[in-house]
């Protein structure tokens, strides 16, 4: 068990946190939710111990071991996969290499007999023999396999390296885990790995995370952070929803029928306090209204953007054609032979662990490199807006946010231009602040201000949701899905890819496409069910 008593941080002024006091006990999966900037992230790196409270403490149950994942990809570069992993367990790792070095030495002494029998029995005690199989099991299930798991870190790429420190965190069973974002940078079949492991965790798990859809999954608990305070409510993130709606719907009746009230007293005492008779009644109402008070509703820090996608034109039946589309990168074939036919009301989300497969495809639709064989052809009505997962390169300049979206929009108007900036959240003095500077999320509402602005009719949207917070996916899902043009997507989260596409398309290794019109669990329900039908007959064919 962790609990945070009396805890209070203060950044300046402003307290972050004031007076709270929670439980997390073990068996149970806590989400802990939040606007941007409400300290989910400082919350559990005070559970952690990397920072000091103003006041108030945190108490771990003693002997238990806390497990945080790391977000610092380069810090273990020296490092080989399989020892970053182990490194998870602080104490096992120090009692390996202390076993290494006490063998490794020429002139062993009957000290070092004696220290090094001490090291195994702890090493057995710690199940240090099945270490490297336990770790090879977490990696295998994140999708890393045998040839790189005695690689050295520095050689990996940076979505391998993800995954690597997310199987640190988890290894060794950990008591208390503590993971900040771990879904990020997943591909879709890691994330159904990790989710059954979190589903079959018996220790205490409290995670930061913007998929709605991993949170109900996983989660026993939400954890909400609001002004300051945690409030806990049993149940996944849908029943925190409904719950947390509910509550503030009640206090609202609950004030309308006071206020009722209070205004029922108040005639009363107007009209007989001067009444001699009624005198006394209306003193005895007085004392009444003096006891009632109305309950104090603050409103949610929260803040969902407005996302409005409107085409200045509808598209016409010839969208997309792509014919025998064929791509080959430093010797790796990327693409083959790609061929489909885009309908004027598909929305198409690109799965799949084929990640710089489907950018590389998104750039080439986009004009921004060239197929080496095959074509495709926009109908003459559509008009297309792109949104790069690698945008760095957009905000590599002077411009202020409104000087920039300006640049993007046909209607030079400052008031026309700020208009789509607030509905963003980009208020008053946010349109003078250089694009440059701007944070990962703040880049990301910009983009989405410069595809609303385009008025375009297709859609390109690559990682859209990666640095969005909750409310910002929200208000994106919820744009896409009534966007009455098309759309291609690739996208992590779960409920946003279920809720939004309409055709599935999997870009395989080796280049060659899956395409289903279906919905994505449906898809996701036929793939697994292809997966047992080959892992049957292959087992059929080796026992033969």
């Amino acid at each position: 068990m962790i609990s945070a008593n009396n805890v209070t941080l203060r950044l300046g002024k402003r307290a972050l946190f004031e007076d709270v006091n929670i439980k997390f006990t073990e068996g149970n999966c806590y989400g802990l939710i939040g606007a941007n900037g409400a300290g989910k992230s400082t919350f559990l790196k005070i559970l952690a111990g990397k920072l000091e409270t103003t006041k108030g403490d945190i108490v771990i149950t003693p002997g238990q071991r806390l497990s945080v994942l790391e977000q610092d990809h380069f810090k273990y570069d020296e490092y080989q996969v399989m020892d970053t992993v182990i490194m998870g367990n602080t104490r096992l790792y120090e009692v390996m290499k202390e076993k290494e070095a006490i063998y490794a030495k020429e002139d062993f002494s009957d000290a070092d007999g004696i220290r090094a029998s001490e090291l195994e029995g702890e090493f057995a005690e710690m199940d240090g023999w099945e270490a490297e199989s336990n770790a090879a099991m977490l990696l295998n299930g994140l999708g890393l396999n045998n040839d790189i798991h005695y690689t050295i870190m520095s050689e990996l790429t940076g979505s391998e390296k993800v995954k690597v420190l997310l199987a640190k965190a988890l290894f060794g069973s950990p008591d208390i885990l503590l993971l900040d974002e771990p879904t990020n940078h997943l591909d879709l079949d890691a994330i159904a790995w990790f989710e059954e492991f979190l589903i079959n965790f018996n220790n205490t798990v409290i995670v930061v995370s913007h998929d709605r859809y991993f949170l109900n999954k996983v989660c026993t608990h939400i954890a909400d952070i609001d002004y300051g305070k945690i409030q806990l409510y049993s149940g996944n993130y849908d029943f925190w929803y409904e719950s947390s709606q509910l509550l503030i719907k009640q206090m609202k009746e609950a004030n309308k029928k006071k206020e009722e009230k209070i205004k029922e007293l108040q005639d009363f005492i107007s009209r007989f306090s001067a009444n001699a008779s009624k005198s006394k009644q209306a003193t005895s109402r007085k004392r009444a209204l003096e006891k009632i008070e109305l309950d104090d509703i603050r409103p949610s820090s929260r803040k969902y953007p407005y996302i409005d996608f409107r085409p200045e034109r509808e598209i016409g039946n010839e969208v997309l054609a792509v014919e025998n589309l064929s791509k080959t990168i430093n010797g790796e074939k990327i693409l083959d032979n790609i061929t489909f036919t885009m309908g004027r009301e598909d929305k198409i989300a690109f799965v799949g662990g084929n990640e710089f497969a489907i950018t590389t495809f998104f750039q080439i639709l986009t004009g921004e490199i060239e197929p080496d064989e095959g074509t495709y052809k926009w109908g003459v009505t559509t008009t297309q807006a792109y949104f790069p997962k690698d945008n760095g390169t957009e905000f590599d300049n002077d411009y202020t946010i409104a000087e920039w979206l300006t640049g993007y929009s046909a209607n030079k108007d400052a008031t026309y231009v700020r208009g789509f900036l607030g509905r963003m959240l980009f208020a008053g003095e946010d349109g003078v602040k250089k694009v440059k500077i701007l944070s990962g999320g703040e880049k990301v509402r910009c983009l989405l201000s410069k595809m609303m602005i385009s008025g375009a009719n297709c859609l390109i949207l690559d990682e859209p949701t990666n640095h969005l917070d909750m409310e910002a996916i929200t208000a994106l899902n919820n744009g896409l899905i009534k966007f009455p043009g098309v759309a291609l997507f690739a996208c992590h989260d779960h409920q946003f890819v279920q809720t939004t596409a309409n055709r599935i398309m999997e870009i395989l290794p080796g280049g060659s496409l899956i395409d289903k019109i279906t919905t994505y669990d449906e898809y996701l329900e036929s793939d697994a069910m292809a997966r047992k039908r080959v892992t049957i007959h292959c087992f059929a064919v080796n026992n033969d």
